[in-house]
């Protein structure tokens, strides 16, 4: 399995937005700046996820990015087909002729099956959550 740059900017900023849910549009700006992620690359991603029918935007100084359905709602799997297609995150080789290549292409297939059932199951609800509790139990141990 590979993600690109490109998969993996998508998941973080989606995550920015599970994570900013409550507070409205949020500005391309701070979720680069949070993310570490080029602005103009950015622009691009949002705008995939945006045809994809996963965020919602509004030009001008109030504008930002707001996610079209609650965090619970969205899988890792969504996002990363949004921006890397429709056999993402993970492209099973297609059977060959040999017959070491056609014994292995079950293998991959299965390998396959078994990425996009993680993706499909994991929502950016339950990545936000895990993300908040690490952050909790950071400050907790720095307060000591």
């Amino acid at each position: 399995m590979r993600i690109s740059a490109k998969g993996e900017y998508a998941i973080r900023a989606v995550l920015d937005l599970a994570l900013h849910h409550d507070g409205g549009l949020m500005p391309i700006q701070e979720i680069a700046a949070r993310q570490g992620i080029p602005q103009r690359y950015l622009e691009q991603v949002l705008l995939a996820l945006k045809r994809a029918g996963l965020l919602v935007s509004k030009r001008g100084a109030s504008g930002g990015y707001h996610l079209t359905r609650p965090p619970e709602d969205v899988t890792v799997g969504d996002v990363l087909r949004a921006v890397e297609g429709a056999s993402a995150p993970f492209e099973a080789t297609r059977e060959r002729g040999t017959r070491a290549e056609r014994d292995l292409a079950a293998l991959w297939e299965e390998i396959a099956e078994a990425v996009s059932g993680v993706v499909d199951r994991l929502t950016f609800g339950e990545l936000a959550a895990r993300a908040r509790e690490r952050l909790s139990l950071e400050r907790a141990m720095y307060h000591i």
